[in-house]
């Protein structure tokens, strides 16, 4: 088609600075190759890191109690927390511990930053020192790795690549079956892999794709999950305040930047050239960093905390024989000579409100039941009438054994005095820990006890060790006057 005449065909506009560090501006892909800073914070993290990659391996294997450290079992709605198991029941109790997390982590983020982010999250964790030195062993340095990328396709690339990939596809496979491990255990899991895949077509789809989702993360998606899909990254500036301990560069100290050598700094001393800041300007803090920020630019959104830069600088400054410090943990208004306040009026509110929430947990959870009883009328007549003129209920109770131990338990009729109680089945009940079962019980009164249409009944459920439970549950009849 041609154009009309004086216009020209619309062309990309490009924007002079780049829209995120990972990306163009034309939106293309920057594919990162940070380099491998070790120091002081990299050692901690590292041995932070395989605490939780082996915490996270472990947790689905070790028993407490007879369960599973961490159990999820939506199936039958039981979830197993280091001996602690809470049942449908328990929602509240849940809903209290979660936000109790929340709000613990908005304090972490308030005082220390995005400290979860650079030490573990399991983004991070993973990516940083589990699938990077991999591919560092297999593919070489950074710039080695990137020459080769940037290069034309040769057998030697390939090789390298297949095997990358194979090593990324395995770990993503048992990180994938560790997962799925959390909410049906490892002894079903394996038991299920010996199966055809036919059998139990759901766990192999989940399961396949939770593979997937994995390695395309590690192995394609990476920093992009910081730096554009995680929300926590975007919600940062409500948690942080100018007191909040942040990864920080000193331009007070830094400034004015410069090459440095020691003819330059002959001429320092001589007063030829005016005096410079420690900052050499070698952005060793930019080719660590595993998002590709510039630390110096102020506090971003990309920055993960991960203190790759701080390693970076301090090795620098120790060349230089300068006190490290240049980029160090630190707050805004310590960079401006005010002092850093840890208790101010956001952090105690937080504290007092994770104080009161993990206190109503405990004291839920101490106070709650062995056992759950739940009293429904079965589906049907409200109730009905005998040849003798006595009124039935036909109820069901529900009940859980929330105990360690397998116990049983019977029915006895409470008030009125006149009741009497069938039930559907044989007696004793057995329950194992943990078991729920549904009991039919037909609830049998005189005409004459109904003054109204309803009365209040009281059910004995004797337990086989001891307790005995009297819950009260409304009768339904014909009004006798």
């Amino acid at each position: 088609m041609l154009e009309p005449p004086g216009r020209s065909a619309p062309s990309v506009l490009h924007s002079p600075e780049d829209v995120l560090t990972t990306l163009s501006s034309d939106g293309k892909r920057r594919w990162m190759y940070p380099t491998e800073t070790k120091g002081r914070y990299h050692f901690r993290r590292k041995i932070l890191a395989w605490v939780l990659i082996v915490l996270y391996l472990a947790l689905p294997i070790i028993p407490i109690k007879g369960m599973p450290a961490v159990m999820l079992d939506f199936v039958h709605r039981e979830f197993s927390l280091f001996g602690l198991i809470f049942y449908p029941t328990d929602t509240l109790l849940m809903m209290i511990f979660m936000v109790g997390i929340l709000l613990t982590v908005v304090l972490v983020t308030a005082l220390l930053g995005r400290v979860w982010c650079g030490w573990a999250c399991p983004q991070t964790v993973y990516l940083e020192f589990l699938f990077r030195p991999i591919e560092r062993f297999i593919e070489g340095p950074e710039h080695v790795r990137k020459r080769r990328n940037e290069g034309p396709n040769t057998a030697d690339k390939f090789v390298r690549k297949g095997i990358k990939q194979g090593v990324f596809l395995v770990i993503a496979i048992l990180l994938s079956h560790t997962f799925i491990a959390y909410f049906v255990s490892w002894s079903t899991l394996i038991e299920w892999l010996q199966r055809p895949p036919a059998e139990n077509w759901g766990f192999f789809l989940l399961t396949s794709l939770v593979t997937g989702l994995v390695w395309f993360d590690f192995a394609y998606f990476r920093e992009q999950m910081c730096t554009i899909a995680c929300p926590y990254a975007r919600m940062q500036s409500i948690m942080l305040d100018r007191d909040s301990m942040i990864v920080s560069y000193d331009p007070n100290r830094g400034e004015p930047r410069g090459k440095f050598s020691k003819k330059i700094a002959n001429q320092i001393e001589q007063g030829v050239l005016p005096a410079q800041g420690d900052c050499i300007d070698c952005f060793a803090c930019v080719r660590t960093c595993p998002t590709g920020i510039d630390i110096r630019d102020g506090l971003q959104m990309e920055c993960v905390a991960c203190t790759q830069c701080v390693d970076a600088c301090d090795h620098i400054m120790d060349n230089l024989e300068k006190p490290r410090g240049l980029i160090r943990y630190t707050s805004e208004n310590q960079l401006e000579g005010i002092k850093t306040n840890i208790i101010r009026p956001r952090s105690v509110i937080y504290l007092t409100l994770i104080i009161l929430i993990f206190s109503a947990f405990t004291l839920t959870l101490t106070s709650r039941d062995a056992f759950d009883v739940n009293i429904g009328r079965v589906v049907g007549e409200p109730f009905s009438e005998l040849q003798d003129g006595r009124i039935t209920n036909r109820l069901r109770f529900r009940v859980r054994n929330q105990t360690a131990d397998p116990l049983e338990f019977d029915f006895a009729p409470g008030t009125p005095s006149s009741m009497v109680m069938r039930v559907v089945g044989a007696a004793p009940v057995s329950l194992e820990p943990g078991e729920i079962k549904r009991i039919e019980v037909w609830v049998i009164v005189p005409r004459e006890v109904f003054s109204e249409t309803s009365i209040d009944a009281s059910f004995k459920i004797s337990f086989s060790d001891g307790t005995v439970l009297e819950p009260v549950y409304t009768l339904l009849g014909p009004n006798s006057n």
